[in-house]
């Protein structure tokens, strides 16, 4: 993924989106095979929230990535590798005294059974973060504040950090929270499946995947999450191969993710209604792309900067599910986290096709080309 010459915004820049959380340095591996048996790795980045940082930042927008790395080597190649994508990182902080957290991984996928990672983040300079030592001005400054459940598990100071984040107060962003589950990462004290539901309920806008729902909550099916999360007014139901499902609460409810835009809402165009759970949701189900996959990573991401973009643009449910789905198919299409979008007008005129032609969509390496139309893009 390529961007703009290394650096940070001006303080005078408006910024669209500010992403809080902990960026570490990734050790590629050269070769398939066990960590054991790999005999060299090259050098990358990784982290949920400055992957969304990036990937608006690449997609037009003024984003922001806040966060907190060691005064070492690791921590100078993240902060330059994030700015370099044009993400603003002057609010990142430097810490002494704690090192830049790191991990390896094999070249399996993560949802395969021979895929290893090996973390090394505990103590690190991002586990520091709290509500003592986080600059809130600059957290703030943003149109929206986006958020993660990794952020919560990486120690009880950055749990009160986002506590504090999502507490109601005047003038606070429209909050983005992407549930991201990560049992490996909850090791004693509180449980974290009840820290996670009680993070999304404080939020305006909620990700969570039908998976990690039933694994962290027991919670089976889009209409039982947002039973559990009646308070958000957007709530996304991530579910795999057969799409997502939104729930958006009408115009004169809960604040609408729709107020960002400065504008009147959009009209919203409901694809496949089902029975709304209470009279304010409107509920949208939007079916995923065929993608041809090289690698099953950093998708996640890459689908909650696609919807976040969209939204800023203050287009339908529809297409914001659809530029999720579209961004989220860039990166499967990749070997890594992180790849150039769609530029925006392909995008937007895959996003408008109608509904047949849509469903006969199959993306694949390359795809993203800028000077492919959509009819040139591999369908059976």
């Amino acid at each position: 993924m390529s961007g703009p010459a290394a650096g940070t915004a001006g303080a005078a820049t408006t910024i669209d989106v500010v992403c809080l959380g902990e960026s570490m340095v990734t050790f590629l591996p050269s070769q398939p095979g066990r960590l054991a048996d790999v005999p060299s790795f090259g050098r990358g980045i990784g982290g949920a929230e400055s992957n969304v940082a990036c990937a608006l930042a690449a997609a037009g927008h003024r984003a922001a990535w806040v966060g907190r790395v060691g005064a070492d080597g690791f921590g100078d190649h993240l902060v330059e590798t994030i700015a370099g994508y044009g993400v603003d990182t002057s609010a990142v902080r430097r810490d002494p005294d704690r090192p830049t957290g790191i991990y390896f991984r094999t070249a399996a996928d993560r949802g395969a059974g021979a895929h290893e990672v090996a973390y090394y983040r505990a103590g690190s300079a991002a586990s520091a973060m709290s509500p003592d030592n986080a600059p809130y001005e600059e957290l703030f400054a943003g149109r929206v504040l986006h958020l993660s459940g990794i952020t919560a598990a990486l120690s009880a100071d950055c749990l009160a950090l986002l506590r504090d984040l999502t507490a109601p107060r005047p003038g606070r962003p429209l909050v983005s929270f992407d549930v991201n589950h990560r049992p490996h990462l909850w090791r004693g004290g509180e449980p974290d499946a009840s820290v996670l539901l009680e993070l999304a309920r404080r939020a305006d806008l909620v990700f969570v995947g039908e998976d990690e729902a039933e694994e962290a909550w027991g919670i089976a099916g889009a209409e039982a999450v947002r039973a559990a999360l009646p308070e958000p007014a957007v709530l996304v139901v991530k579910r795999g191969s057969a799409g997502a499902t939104v729930f958006a609460a009408e115009e004169g409810g809960t604040p609408q993710a729709d107020s960002v835009t400065g504008d009147s809402a959009p009209r919203v165009d409901t694809v496949t209604v089902v029975p709304a759970l209470r009279a304010a949701d409107t509920v949208t189900v939007v079916p995923a792309l065929r993608v041809d996959v090289v690698a099953a990573v950093g998708a996640g991401d890459a689908f909650a900067a696609g919807f976040l973009s969209a939204t800023l643009r203050g287009l339908p449910v529809r297409d914001r599910v659809r530029h999720g789905h579209l961004m989220a198919a860039a990166v499967l299409t990749v070997p890594g986290d992180l790849t150039d979008p769609p530029a925006r007008d392909h995008a937007d005129r895959l996003a408008s096709l109608d509904d047949d032609a849509w469903g006969r969509l199959r993306l694949g390496p390359g795809w993203t080309a800028a000077d492919r139309a959509p009819e040139e893009v591999r369908t059976p």
